[in-house]
């Protein structure tokens, strides 16, 4: 019985001091941390106006090919877009799709 209540006393102790002098001191001296500047990179904007049809399908987001060359074909029929709320007179083309590219368009 003595055997016993001396190894639950000295089991966790041995095992501490087992993992202090295993433990690997700092070598390399200790830097604070670059401060990160968060600045607000600008991506190109697609010219609704000047963009072909390959370069609207791989631009824009749920834009496919059927999408792309109608988008063309609709600048080619009525002319320059205006703004890029006409391409919601787009058939297949709505809100949502147009939300979800909003920023990546322009018209010039």
């Amino acid at each position: 019985m003595r055997n016993t209540v001396l190894t639950y006393l000295l089991l966790p102790l041995f095992a501490s001091a087992s993992l202090a002098l295993n433990a690997a001191p700092a070598t390399e001296p200790v830097t604070s941390p670059v401060p990160v500047v968060a600045t607000q990179q600008t991506t190109p904007q697609l010219d609704l106006n000047t963009a072909d049809a390959l370069t609207l399908q791989t631009t824009l987001s749920g834009i496919g090919k059927t999408k792309a060359e109608a988008i063309v074909a609709y600048r080619q029929e009525h002319g320059a877009f205006a703004s890029v709320d006409e391409l919601l007179e787009i058939k297949g083309i709505g809100k949502a799709l147009l939300d979800r590219n909003r920023d990546k368009l322009t018209v010039n």
